[in-house]
């Protein structure tokens, strides 16, 4: 005989709370599918964006920077100074500019008013002889930008700081080569000393 004092055990799951229980439920099933959570969703983007966006910026920067790297540059006329002496840039035929080598493999653009200021700024320098030099001059006849190594040197001009040569790309008769004008702006600058005084200054007289 059963015993009458025992309640029988129910076999029904206990009851929900209607609030927090069926919205635990509602965020972990949509439509009886398990929902991925989001930190399952595969590698991040962010570091190709950040890659992507830092080569944008980098091809902006020397884009605005308008320096290919090799060549020469635009001068602007009557507002860059010589390097050497300091003179504004104003002759357009006779001018002169040099791309010396920087670290990770950069370089630097400076400009001077005559060659034989940029050919004596440059004989000291240890670039000097580097092949990433580049030395550039205007064409004595139509201004144009030509190699200093390769050009040849007309004496007798009448040129900013009065060094006298003026470079164009075909030979001449009694033109001179690089070497050759370098040696013609040295004794230049020994005998009138161009920087330190006047071609026409005469020694002080004795009283």
């Amino acid at each position: 005989m059963a015993n009458a004092g025992l309640q029988p055990t129910s076999t029904l799951p206990p009851a929900r709370r209607p609030g927090r229980d069926a919205g635990t439920q509602a965020r972990g099933v949509k439509h009886g599918v398990p929902l991925r959570r989001r930190g399952n969703a595969g590698p991040s983007l962010y570091p190709a964006i950040c890659a992507l966006l830092l080569a944008l910026l980098l091809g902006a920067l020397a884009a605005c920077s308008n320096d290919p790297g090799s060549g020469p540059l635009d001068v602007k006329w009557d507002r860059f100074a010589c390097e050497r002496c300091r003179m504004v840039l104003s002759d357009r035929k006779h001018s002169a500019q040099v791309r010396i080598p920087q670290a990770e493999g950069r370089s630097k653009v400076l400009f001077f008013d005559d060659v034989g200021c940029a050919a004596i700024w440059l004989e000291d320098k240890p670039f000097r002889d580097d092949p990433r030099t580049e030395v550039w001059v205007t064409d004595w006849q139509d201004g144009s930008w030509i190699d200093a190594r390769r050009a040849w040197y007309i004496r007798g001009q009448v040129t900013p700081m009065e060094y006298g040569l003026g470079a164009q790309l075909a030979p001449a008769p009694g033109a001179l080569d690089w070497a050759a004008a370098k040696e013609h702006i040295n004794a230049v600058e020994a005998k009138y000393n161009i920087h330190g005084g006047h071609l026409e200054t005469e020694p002080p007289k004795k009283p």
